[in-house]
């Protein structure tokens, strides 16, 4: 194995453009950036089953692309007369718009207003609305308090029988736990997400690669095998595929992972990464020293 490799095996808990894949990556439904920074909604989160009942009136988050500061400033307004849904509808925008401005602890509080105000009954609102709200103070680097929010997203997700949603909640939690190095209990999260969700893609990636790091190879293998048969055009796939190849002294197989990235999204930042790490193995053939 090159001299620098393990290094760049380090690296490699890492994402593309240097973001780790256990950082939080807020659903759609509260902010998605494209390439070139205009930001757009998508309320029908593919991170979450169904969307939150929202009237098509609520003009608030379609307000959030052009104006997040003055759509916050309204849905305040709105908040402070506000009763039952009306009261659910405008916490959920000051929080969408608070998030669009990287306003992280206020989003999340913004987000527990509104699913306080949510029926008692209604388990699947108040679970979004909590993992919305644990999602944020993620990205705030609250990791604790995420913790706090997530738990009872997550009780609330069970009993809307709700698989997608809680699979979703329990990788949030694994992120969180992981970012505090307890990462025996981010396993659990994570084997809880794969048998709520067997087909989450996300959740198998993360289970390899969490199992990489703590030198669990074969099930590292076995898991980054099932999340490539889930997803097998996703680049962070092909990049943790690689490294726990390497790992396993199959530097051929790495090869293939990598060249199969950039050769799938040649111009993608994993595809840059892709290339560094073949730069390290060197050319096909390069005996090891």
């Amino acid at each position: 194995m090159p001299i620098l490799l393990p290094l760049m095996l380090m690296q490699s808990t890492l994402g593309a453009g240097g973001s780790s894949p256990y950082a939080s990556a807020l659903p759609r439904e509260i902010v998605e950036k494209k390439e070139d920074e205009a930001r757009k909604r998508n309320t029908e989160s593919a991170q979450f089953a169904g969307p939150l009942p929202l009237r098509p009136e609520n003009g608030c988050l379609l307000a959030v692309e052009s104006d997040p500061e003055r759509s916050a400033e309204v849905a305040r307004k709105a908040l402070s007369s506000a009763q039952g849904r009306e009261r659910v509808r405008a916490g959920l925008c000051l929080g969408v718009a608070l998030a669009d401005l990287d306003r992280w602890g206020e989003a999340s509080a913004a987000f527990v207003q509104a699913r306080d105000a949510a029926d008692a009954g209604d388990h699947r609102s108040r679970a979004r609305l909590g993992a919305m709200a644990g999602n944020a103070a993620l990205a705030n680097g609250k990791a604790g308090e995420a913790l706090g929010l997530l738990a009872p997203a997550a009780i609330d997700a069970k009993a809307a029988s709700d698989g997608a949603l809680g699979a979703s909640i329990s990788l949030d939690r694994a992120r969180a736990l992981v970012s505090l190095g307890q990462n025996g209990e981010a396993a659990t999260a994570l084997a809880d997400a794969r048998t709520a969700d067997p087909d989450n893609a996300q959740a198998w990636l993360l289970s390899a690669t969490l199992s990489r790091r703590e030198k669990k190879l074969i099930e590292a293998q076995s898991q980054i095998e099932k999340a490539a048969q889930l997803a097998p055009q996703e680049p962070e796939v092909g990049l943790e595929a690689g490294v726990i190849a390497v790992l396993g002294g199959r530097d051929e197989a790495a090869r293939r992972s990598w060249n199969a990235v950039v050769a799938m999204s040649p111009e993608s930042p994993a595809a840059a990464t892709a290339r560094e790490y073949l730069a390290q193995l060197g050319p096909e053939g390069t005996p090891k020293p």
